[in-house]
């Protein structure tokens, strides 16, 4: 029979204080008996070194899989005590684990007072909200904006990355590779930190009417140039082409040029038809290659336009969408080259 288990950094904290502070008994056995488990003793060990018995070693095994920390240190080991570590520990837990739709509320993320009130009615404990916050802060978390991630992952990611970086390694002097995207131009400005006075919120003016433009854009692999066609009003497979176009005209010199992009249908051969038709006629010079889907941290120019926002889009003060491209436009042509911000095509450099 396996009995070993997982215990987190605060669990593990929670349980070797009730061993070594608790005055019941039977909580620090079950707590010892947790602990051990979690090392990885084996059973019959246990049962010698506890003078326990392996009944009593599957109880609290079973009581921890179903109830956490409240099931073996039990309401009795806090004492009532606001500032014990067990609550502290509990309450960690929620947050680390657990969603208040677990509980009954009607909320997505947990706040000081949503604690507070399921401490009160769940463990008759009164805290206030502020003794919660101090908690939290002694236990390293903060409440800042979380970072949204793709959740769906593309089964076939390393067979791409492998046939991409066996593209780079292998590249001949005639021939090119670029990661291509495309990056949206928004009068109404990307709203990001910025200093100003304590207790005053200073003010973004956004337009009435949000006007949009669309870049195409490619980063060579070998230098780092960024090659931009015209802005288009809309981001399809006109933009696309159109850009096709002007990387043919920028990069004649050689002989074949491979376009890394992402997978958006007016990207794709065989979901678009004008790209289909563009690649019958242009495929002895342009060769399309597809990334993983879900995962735009493996196309290197995804950098590029980031600093773009963060540099210029946003906070922006500009009256219209004229002056926002124009100093797009110089901010890219001052910093022309830029550096492959990634380490996943390590490999290929090396080579």
């Amino acid at each position: 029979m396996d009995g070993s288990i997982h215990l987190r950094d605060e669990e593990r904290k929670a349980l070797l204080a009730a061993i070594r502070k608790g005055k019941n008994p039977d909580v620090r056995l079950r707590s010892h008996v947790i602990l051990l488990l979690a090392d990885g003793w084996a059973w019959n060990l246990i049962v010698a070194v506890l003078f326990t018995s392996t009944s009593t070693i599957n109880r609290w095994r079973q009581r921890f899989l179903s109830e956490g920390l409240p099931g073996i240190l039990g309401s009795e080991q806090a004492s009532r005590c606001p500032g014990s570590r067990f609550w502290i520990a509990l309450v960690v837990q929620w947050i680390t684990t657990r969603t208040p739709i677990d509980f009954g509320f009607v909320r997505s993320r947990w706040t000081c007072a949503t604690l507070v009130v399921l401490l009160r009615e769940d463990y008759a404990l009164q805290v206030s909200r502020e003794t919660v916050r101090r908690w939290l802060h002694r236990e390293q978390l903060v409440w800042r904006r979380p970072r949204p991630v793709l959740g769906p992952t593309d089964p076939q990611r390393a067979e791409k990355l492998r046939k991409i970086v066996a593209l780079l390694r292998g590249l001949r002097p005639d021939e090119v590779a670029v990661f291509q995207d495309e990056v949206d131009i928004n009068t109404n400005p990307k709203i990001g930190a910025m200093w100003m006075r304590r207790g005053q919120q200073a003010a973004v003016i956004t337009p009435g009417n949000n006007s949009k433009r669309y870049l195409a854009g490619s980063l060579n692999w070998r230098t780092g140039e960024l090659i931009l066609s015209a802005p288009g009003t809309r981001r399809n497979a006109d933009l696309f082409l159109s850009h096709l176009d002007a990387l043919r005209r920028r990069l004649r010199c050689y002989r074949r040029i491979h376009v890394i992009c992402d997978n958006a249908v007016f990207h794709h051969v065989e979901r678009c038809r004008k790209v289909r038709d563009y690649v019958a006629q242009w495929g002895h010079r342009i060769v399309l290659h597809y990334l993983p889907t879900y995962a735009p941290e493996t196309n290197p120019i995804e950098r590029v336009w980031w600093h773009l926002h963060e540099e210029i889009t946003r906070n922006h003060r500009c009256a219209d969408i004229e002056e926002l491209l124009n100093l797009v436009f110089d901010w890219l042509n001052t910093g022309s080259c830029f550096p492959m911000e990634t380490s996943i095509y390590d490999e290929a450099k090396a080579a």
